[in-house]
């Protein structure tokens, strides 16, 4: 039962940092694209803004190998792995999300005009702070 609860962790990181950071990247992007009809010059600034949520995704990868491997050493720690994963992966989701909140305004501000650029990416940093944690987390484990 343990295994099962495992492999089942272990899924769960994968797929939640993976959709935090599908939902992420839809949100900043979509700002992109209007932004691109009202100043298509800043469309470079747009896709760093935009790419930024999809770090979340890389990291629920890496979390995936790192516990797959201590699952294979030791299958016994399957309940340990489902914690991890089920906690690492909903971090890395809500951190995707709101990140690309984060960058959408931030797209939008640069599309009027404003110099935000370098200051949404300062503010972007915030939530993926604690996707970072939540890896470094996984890791110790």
């Amino acid at each position: 039962m343990e295994q099962i609860l495992g492999y089942l962790g272990l899924g769960l990181v994968l797929a939640l940092a993976g959709i935090g950071s599908s939902i992420g990247t839809t949100i900043a992007g979509n700002a992109a694209e209007g932004a691109l009809k009202k100043k298509p010059e800043g469309s470079g600034n747009y896709m760093v803004l935009s790419a930024l949520p999809a770090t979340q995704g890389i990291y629920g990868f890496v979390a995936f190998f790192m516990l797959l491997s201590k699952m294979k050493a030791d299958p016994a720690m399957g309940l340990v792995i489902f914690g991890v994963g089920l906690s690492v992966g909903l971090v890395c989701m809500l951190s995707a999300i709101r990140q690309g909140q984060v960058c959408a305004n931030g797209i939008v501000g640069v599309s009027q005009g404003h110099d935000v650029f370098t200051n949404t990416l300062i503010y972007a940093a915030l939530p993926e702070f604690y996707a970072i944690l939540g890896l470094v987390g996984a890791l110790m484990v």
